[in-house]
């Protein structure tokens, strides 16, 4: 049952992580390179992170500079940025791309706030997905004699914890990043 406990765990975990990544990608007034990290360059034939072919700095609060090692990918790189729909218009000047993040209005900050919500929600019920299975697991060696009715109780009440110790983070994330979109 232990070993069954560290997976229901460890596939909890990567929700959280997952709803991390999610966040991260979410605009909040500042610029973050991390809006730039699942758009893919044809590079040689090979699909390839900006990341790994240009060096990616944010000078300003409100900026990212991408200058690519190679300048005859500047207009894929312009491309690619607007394929993504980042709602940031590249300004490529010949050497480097600038991304300007303009000022989020409270409307616009409203929105994301909803997309924090619905992420952090979609989170929450992956949760509980894994703690149903992990109860039926329970459940079902229970059935099949492997294990007794207060260790099927005892299983689900560790279950519970774990479950309930992921959720609290994931309100905690979705509380924090809140805050941060709505600061001005």
């Amino acid at each position: 049952m232990d070993e069954i406990l560290l997976e229901l765990e460890e596939k909890m975990e990567k929700a959280y992580e997952a709803l991390l990544h999610g966040f991260r990608k979410l605009r909040t007034g500042r610029a973050s390179a991390a809006v730039l990290d699942d758009i893919r360059i044809d590079y040689y034939g090979q699909p390839t992170p900006i990341k790994q072919m240009c060096n990616v700095s944010i000078p300003e609060p409100r900026l990212i500079v991408i200058q690519p090692w190679d300048k005859t990918t500047l207009s894929g790189i312009e491309k690619e940025i607007l394929a993504a729909n980042l709602g940031i218009t590249p300004d490529n000047d010949g050497n480097v791309i600038r991304l300007p993040f303009p000022q989020l209005t409270e409307e616009k900050r409203r929105d994301i706030v909803k997309q924090v919500k619905k992420q952090a929600e979609d989170a929450r019920v992956a949760i509980r997905n894994i703690r149903r299975e992990g109860n039926d697991i329970a459940k079902r060696m229970k059935k099949d004699s492997e294990i007794g009715e207060d260790e099927e109780k005892n299983a689900q009440s560790d279950i519970q914890e774990i479950t309930d110790k992921w959720i609290d983070k994931i309100n905690e994330m979705a509380a924090h990043k809140e805050t941060e979109i709505m600061e001005v």
